[in-house]
């Protein structure tokens, strides 16, 4: 019998990608599987076991006749947000799960990937069901992603500042030079078009009208990032939105997160440990408030999403996240699928701004100029950074 070779790629792509996640989690001890320092971040325990928890819920448990569960009290344990699956533990809760312990979430990960790996040989993998299995893969590389953001959160807050790596990593050098793009005004088409996986928000091409405008071609740099600080930056309310200056007030921030002054200089906690800080470095751990104000301060502002995708094409992106000043909403003709996978995205659909690019921490193949991030304004943990416009 001659071998299916797109049941032999599937099988490749599914562990491939599965195995990235245990990739990452191969440096940390058992302790820092458990650890929950801030709601935002879940102890990388979780997320092995939500993201092994999306393939036996939505893929197995429907679509593999006599499939049966690991353990039916995780379905409570490690859904996220899905309403329609029924009760989970709050997310601030996750820190709290001693048990299932470390070595029971390895366990059930191995037992899904056997089925998962059976199922795909299986006569009951069909066509129809190949859109979600791409969607629970690109929904592990999120995860992915979201570990090494946590883990660097969970070490970086650790008073002994461990290293996660202990090899450094040499950094993709990105050409910085000190030039603005310039667009000339006009109809413009934004959103995904053509083969391939994105996600429902990036759906729904259409036209946007844009006035001139100009873009850096780089990102801000930490040495920039500097001048902003010793100019006053945190304690000048006139380069802050009001809600901004109020967190700013409220938490007494006086630097990104991550920086330490230590011995009359500036050190910042990276994954491979404390270091002082590179001032040609890409400035990272920026909240929205804080680059926005840094874009006041310059006498410039952030770049729509529209301009920011419009004018991707001719700069280099993907070191860090990059936040748009364009508030998350949907596109036109928007419409949210039919039950659980219809909560991915649309209900988020609020008080959120776009973030657009990719970051370090972003797994290869999982990026593209068209993808939409969107988090909450004060929220710095993630890999983001500043680029200009005006």
């Amino acid at each position: 019998m001659i071998a299916n070779p797109k049941i032999i790629d599937a099988v490749t792509t599914y562990r491939n990608i599965r195995s990235h996640s245990l990739a990452i989690c191969a440096p940390l001890e058992t302790e820092d599987f458990v650890v929950q320092p801030i709601v935002d971040v879940s102890p990388p325990k979780w997320h092995l076991g939500h993201t092994t928890w999306f393939f036996e819920t939505f893929i197995l448990v429907p679509n593999f006749p006599g499939y049966t569960v690991f353990d039916p009290q995780y379905n409570f344990v490690f859904n996220s947000y899905y309403e329609t699956i029924g009760a989970r533990v709050i997310r601030t809760d996750r820190g709290n799960l001693s048990r299932p312990s470390v070595a029971d979430v390895y366990r059930y990960r191995e037992y899904v990937d056997r089925q998962m790996t059976a199922f795909l040989q299986s006569e009951f993998m069909n066509p129809s069901i190949e859109p979600l299995l791409e969607l629970g893969l690109n929904h592990e590389q999120q995860h992915q992603e979201l570990l090494l953001t946590d883990i660097k959160y969970i070490l970086g807050h650790n008073p002994l500042f461990p290293a996660y790596r202990k090899d450094k990593e040499e950094n993709k050098e990105m050409v910085r030079t000190d030039e603005m793009i310039r667009l000339g005004e006009g109809v413009y088409e934004i959103g995904f078009n053509g083969n391939g996986f994105c996600f429902d928000n990036e759906l729904g091409r259409h036209k946007v009208y844009l006035n001139n405008f100009e873009i850096s071609d780089r990102l801000v740099t930490n040495g920039e990032y500097l001048e902003f600080i010793n100019d006053n930056g945190y304690r000048d309310f006139r380069h802050w939105h009001a809600e901004g200056w109020d967190w700013v007030k409220q938490n007494e921030v006086k630097s990104p997160l991550y920086w330490h002054w230590i011995d009359e200089k500036w050190m910042y906690y990276t994954l491979d440990g404390l270091q002082e800080v590179d001032p040609d470095e890409a400035v990272c751990h920026i909240n929205f408030y804080e680059a926005s104000a840094f874009a006041a301060w310059k006498g410039m502002r952030l770049p729509t999403e529209a301009e920011w995708e419009v004018a991707s094409v001719h700069f280099q992106w993907g070191e860090r996240w990059e936040w748009t000043g364009s508030a998350y909403l949907p596109y036109p003709g928007f419409k949210k699928e039919a039950g659980a996978v219809g909560e991915y995205n649309g209900k988020f659909m609020v008080n959120q701004m776009v973030l657009r690019g990719a970051s370090e921490a972003t797994p290869k193949g999982h990026s593209r100029n068209t993808y939409r991030n969107f988090f909450h304004a004060n929220l710095q943990w993630q890999f983001t950074g500043i680029r200009l416009a005006r």
